[in-house]
């Protein structure tokens, strides 16, 4: 027959193990000592083997023992965050706010908000995942994500609330010592046929994939973020459209040099969005001071 391990013995084997005695763990505890030797004896009885070496003058584990303590401060780590969770939940905070950042958004400002957000002293746990192209929209629609900090595109009707955080300058890069940094005046499309092109892709796990390839190339390398695409222009691997904001620094050290593409590659609005129906105190207080950040955008 099986009998339930109770958290009120769970706690008072703790307490003997951390304290040396039954009498100091009794007083730890606010119990008599004859309370807790009843507690112990009960669950060494319910387990069918001695948890304790009582030939010792301290209170020692016997190897029984050492297991059952072992896994049980696991259940009572389990049970105290279970009991915390569902009092956070009572006061309106949620356990965890789910964000996702576009790739293309630097993640500075955005810690500069975590700081912020973690002066209230909330035990709310904060995920951050990267996104691409269409994987925005995908993590709201997928529900991975509770706000999305970049998205861009076409915007969904009805579904999500947005705000428009600013827009994005793409310019042509090369590395300088890339074939096409030599060439002068505007490259033409059929020039670039000739060389790899660097793209990233899509997140989208659900929703359709976008392209964000512009133009035919020889190669095509695929990278999962902008700063890996940057990395690899840099290198000269490949060529592409960048982010302005991303690599002026790189302009201005001569590690890659802008060329002039007939290729039209307009502004791209970028916007935080949201479920409508989400609630939370966290998700309020995000939604509220995000789109006061400086994203360092257009």
């Amino acid at each position: 027959m099986h009998h339930a391990i109770t958290i009120d013995a769970l706690r008072a084997l703790d307490a003997i193990e951390r304290k040396g005695s039954f009498a100091a763990a009794a007083a730890s505890l606010y119990r008599v000592p004859s309370a807790l030797t009843y507690t112990i004896k009960k669950l060494e009885d319910d387990m069918g083997t001695a948890l304790f070496d009582r030939t010792k003058q301290k209170a020692q584990l016997t190897p029984a023992g050492k297991i059952v303590l072992e896994q049980g401060r696991q259940i009572l780590l389990a049970t105290n965050r279970l009991i915390d969770s569902v009092q956070q939940l009572e006061s309106g905070w949620e356990t965890e706010i789910r964000l996702s950042r576009d790739t293309v958004i630097p993640q500075a400002p955005l810690f500069q908000l975590i700081e912020q957000f973690n002066q209230l002293d909330h035990s709310v746990d904060i995920s951050i995942d990267v996104e691409a192209v269409g994987g925005g929209w995908d993590a709201l629609h997928s529900r991975r994500a509770d706000i999305v900090i970049g998205a861009s595109g076409e915007l969904p009707r009805g579904v999500f609330q947005t705000h428009k955080i600013g827009e994005i300058e793409f310019v042509f890069a090369v590395a300088p010592h890339h074939p096409l940094a030599f060439v002068d005046g505007v490259l033409e499309a059929d020039k670039l046929t000739e060389y790899a092109s660097v793209v990233v892709a899509d997140t989208a796990q659900v929703l359709p994939t976008r392209s964000s390839g512009l133009f035919k190339s020889k190669q095509v390398i695929k990278v999962n973020t902008m700063e890996t695409k940057i990395a690899a222009q840099l290198q000269g691997l490949g060529i592409g459209f960048l982010p302005k904001h991303m690599v002026q620094c790189y302009f201005d050290s001569g590690e890659l040099i802008e060329k002039k593409c007939s290729i039209p590659r307009p502004n791209q609005s970028l916007y935080l969005a949201w479920h409508k129906d989400h609630q939370g105190r966290a998700f309020d207080w995000f939604v509220e001071h995000l789109p006061n950040a400086d994203w360092g955008l257009n």
